[in-house]
């Protein structure tokens, strides 16, 4: 397989290759190895989405409701912050071992979490599982960057989007099923079986070129500085407007140590010798732009993946349990138009139409679901969010493929790092903002229309606290979520404006792999 890795100069990384096109049986391993990792990548995804549905059943079992949300903060807070260190660590110590020993942890964490006692274990042990998990996307992009030139790596966009679509839809089912048959100790342990079976794979058929072993400095100062900001930030997106006030003195202080650690962090790259994140990378304009389109794209992804359900369990009257169902409209047309648009870009090797196509479609798609009202039947809801999905998938894939493609191979696992980064704190960003609009609306609405006393302590109430409610309150609230889902998606098409503009700034440079041509060509554009 050493024949298909690329330097950015069309120099090999590896033994020097003998054919121009990898033999029919190194394709075959190569859809093997990204069958693995595809495996790898489901357990990153299915988790929280498990574990949501169990959290009532853990809750009643081990107590500790008032730190529920800790469950899922600690958890998201290790994956942020872990991620952009295994991206730099497998640059430096070869991928294979280093993604191996994050599905590793990430499994040990699960076993841990499945075994825990009381509310402040399970916490501990999610933040282990996190620190894993933090490896575990970033070694799917890194090493399928480092196996399949870009021009090539299309052919396997519609199966990331289809292990994307698996995840959102199969999560709450499984979640729910595993919880009621066989309680919920097994939304952990089902890892078990899953991780095993992608060690085994990746250790029998990944073969990565051998690296150099040189003395190398860990960059301790600036991983702890960038941990600490990156801390800080996504606990203000998650505290902020809920745990606490917005202006409260422990959001601005947060805030102010998230400036200050970041600062410092920038200042430190400019000076170590293996920096965590390599700030010339940056220099790159692909690089940039795409790294804004996928906060943009995480900042509306996981918006939607909020309030859609809300929306139509509140106010359309839909079954909680099916959750997941009510997202396929969304889920299959980002599939089929990320399969497409894979395709295309391996045949032609032309990719800037996809970023500014899909952000355009992925504002319109926002703007439509912004005009739902209580009279919105769900085949209405259904067209706009296969509108929205159409615009993702020319977006989720594209942007890490033209990221890999703007650095060097010496660079791939940071490039991928930071992307998935970006995309990450784009979500967190995105989840709070919307949630904090969407909150402060339906508790305004419901106030002024005399309602208020329902929704005190929080704007969303569950299908069976919702049937309760008299039938003016009822439709009182129904009509407040109705305006807060406004609001959310008015404000997301607004922010979704930003990735347009970056996207008719892309430079189309050829990507690697697709002939003498291209191989000629320089895969770094400068700004």
């Amino acid at each position: 397989m050493a024949d298909l890795i690329k330097t950015a100069d069309g120099k090999a990384d590896g033994p020097p290759a003998t054919k121009a096109e990898p033999s029919a049986p190194q394709q075959r391993s190569v859809r093997v190895v990204v069958l693995a990792l595809m495996i790898a990548m489901l357990l990153a995804m299915l988790d929280n989405l498990i574990v949501g549905t169990a959290m009532p059943t853990i809750v009643g079992d081990l107590g500790g409701l008032e730190h529920l949300s800790w469950v899922v903060t600690a958890y998201t807070l290790a994956t942020a912050a872990a991620t952009p260190i295994w991206g730099k660590l497998g640059d430096m110590y070869g991928r294979k071992g280093i993604f191996l020993t994050s599905i590793v942890i990430f499994l040990i964490g699960s076993v841990l979490s499945g075994m825990a006692q009381d509310m402040g274990q399970l916490i501990g042990f999610r933040a282990v599982q996190g620190l894993g998990a933090g490896g575990l996307m970033v070694g799917v992009m890194a090493i399928i960057g480092d196996l399949v030139p870009p021009r090539e790596r299309g052919k396997y966009q519609g199966m990331m989007a289809g292990v994307m679509a698996i995840a959102m839809i199969g999560g709450p089912l499984v979640g729910g099923t595993i919880t009621d048959h066989l309680g919920w100790r097994w939304s952990f342990y089902i890892n078990l079986p899953l991780g095993a079976v992608a060690l085994v794979m990746i250790t029998t058929v990944l073969h990565l070129p051998m690296r150099e072993r040189t003395k190398r400095n860990v960059d301790y100062l600036g991983a702890a500085l960038l941990t600490v900001g990156i801390t800080a930030i996504v606990l203000v997106t998650t505290w902020g407007g809920s745990e606490y006030d917005w202006n409260s003195a422990v959001i601005m202080e947060l805030i102010a140590i998230g400036v200050a650690a970041l600062a410092g962090f920038l200042f430190v790259e400019t000076k170590a010798a293996e920096p965590i994140i390599p700030l010339h990378i940056f220099r790159n304009r692909n690089f940039t732009l795409m790294s804004v389109v996928g906060f943009m794209a995480g900042f509306v992804m996981f918006g939607a993946v909020l309030f859609l359900p809300l929306f139509q369990q509140s106010v359309q009257g839909a079954s909680a349990t099916n959750s997941g169902l009510l997202l396929l409209p969304m889920l299959l047309s980002m599939m089929v138009v990320s399969l497409v648009a894979g395709r295309v870009t391996t045949s032609t090797g032309k990719y800037k139409i996809f970023p500014i196509v899909g952000s355009i479609l992925m504002v319109i798609g926002l703007f439509l679901l912004a005009q739902m009202d209580t009279g919105t039947t769900r085949f209405t809801s259904g067209l706009y969010m296969a509108v929205l999905g159409a615009g993702m998938g020319f977006l989720m894939q594209i942007t890490m493929l033209v990221a890999q493609n703007s650095v060097e191979l010496k660079d791939m696992g940071v490039a991928s790092s930071s992307t998935t980064l970006f995309r990450t704190l784009g979500s967190s960003f995105g989840v709070a903002i919307m949630g904090a609009l969407f909150t402060g609306k339906v508790q305004d609405e419901m106030a002024a229309h005399g309602g208020g006393a329902a929704t005190a302590h929080s704007a969303q109430l569950d299908a069976a606290s919702l049937a309760k409610l008299p039938v003016p309150v009822r439709e009182a609230y129904e009509f407040a979520v109705s305006s807060g889902t406004h609001i959310a998606f008015l404000v997301g098409a607004s922010v979704g404006l930003v990735a347009v503009v970056a996207s008719f700034f892309v430079k189309e440079v050829p990507l690697r792999g697709a002939g003498p041509e291209a191989k000629a060509a320089p895969a770094v554009a400068e700004i």
